[in-house]
This record gives C-alpha cells, structure tokens and sequence, in this order.
C-alpha cells in the first residue's frame, strides 16, 4: 500500500561522470492554504544534474503526495521541496518550479535552485 512519507530514496547514478539532466514533472501536487485550508493545486517541475546519487521516482511521488493535507505557503513549500531533495541527492545542480493554479484571480509561479547550471 502506497502512504505519504518524508523519505526520499536514492540510488546511485549510473554515469556519475558525465554531466546530464534528468526532468521529472508532477501536474497534481496539492497542499493546503495556510490562512483558508482550501487546497492549492500546482504543477512542480523539478531538473537536476546529479553526482553521485539520483532520485528514485516513486519515493518522490510519495514525498510529494505528503504535502496533500498540510498547510504551506506557496514559496514555503517550493523552497523546502528544494532543500529536501538537495539533502537527499547532493545533485550539481537542481531547480524547482511550481506552477500555482490560479485562486483568487492570481496566478503564482515559484523557481528556486541550487548550485550552478552548466
């Protein structure tokens, strides 16, 4: 049975060598406002170049759906996705872009990063 959990798995990069990106995309990420409880709906986009560790991709989907019933602020939640995954990975590089479904009449996008893109 799939539960939201905190913990990100990783495994090791394949071709820590060579410089690559890896692009992965989440069209339904929800959490909750903080000041109404209504949920925020988003699109997260996160890209990395990773050293020696990559993100295995169903501890991120059940990372990601833990925020379903807490409440963030928008730019609280997309930094601290960053951080989380930077911890976890220690990637070259790494940005976060949340596209924020509009909600009382404004449309929010947050991009944050980490290291330096080559």
């Amino acid at each position: 049975m799939n539960i939201p959990s905190k913990k990100i798995e990783t495994f090791p990069n394949p071709s820590p060598d060579r410089i690559y990106e890896i692009k992965m995309e989440c069209p339904e990420f929800t959490c909750l406002c903080p000041k109404t409880g209504q949920p925020d709906f988003a699109k997260i986009e996160i890209r990395y170049f990773p050293k020696d560790l990559c993100i295995e991709l169903k501890s991120l989907k059940l990372y990601l759906w833990s925020y379903r019933n807490e409440g963030a602020f928008h730019e609280a939640v997309t930094n601290k996705i960053l951080d989380d995954l930077v911890r976890a990975c220690l990637p070259r590089f790494m940005e976060v872009f949340a596209d924020f479904y509009v909600r009382g009449g404004i449309h929010t996008t947050i991009r944050v990063t980490h290291g330096v893109e080559k």
